[in-house]
């Protein structure tokens, strides 16, 4: 009976632990695009699951489209810097937050379930300024090298 009650207390203790979870998959690129997860950087391939944190980086040439579970799509220009910072989704209620970073470069937006289902769900922060989305389609241009 112990080991059965120190099992029980070792699972909810695992499963309380926040696991990393797909928010979205990179659907196309051209050109050079990578992601970088903490330290790691990879190239950027059709299928490729993107998680909570996640930074697509395209170079002078690099174009990627993006789905997001709750119907959002990006489209990430060249030469672009765009972080996933935050991204919580509940399925059931169809409604969420949502966090975007444009550090440099162009992001397209088709806005989805998320941005839909309440008042600043979504937002897309640049370096001069943050954006509360209600459902629509627009573009964020950040000028120079933003890095930071």
């Amino acid at each position: 009976m112990r080991r059965l009650a120190i099992l029980t207390a070792f699972a909810a203790a695992v499963l309380a632990q926040p696991a990393m979870a797909e928010i979205g998959r990179v659907k196309s690129t051209t050109g050079p695009v990578s992601i970088q997860r903490g330290a790691t950087t990879v190239p950027a391939q059709p299928g490729y699951k993107l998680e909570p944190g996640d930074t697509v980086i395209t170079g002078k040439t690099g174009r990627v489209g993006i789905a997001f579970l709750d119907d959002t799509r990006f489209a990430v220009g060249p030469d672009s810097k765009v972080k996933m910072t935050s991204f919580v989704y509940d399925r059931p209620r169809q409604s969420g937050t949502f966090l975007t970073e444009v550090k440099r470069g162009s992001l397209g937006v088709v806005s989805g379930k998320i941005a839909k289902s309440g008042k600043d769900a979504m937002k897309v922060r640049t370096p001069t300024s943050m954006l509360g989305v209600r459902g629509t389609k627009f573009v964020v241009e950040v000028k120079g090298k933003g890095d930071s």
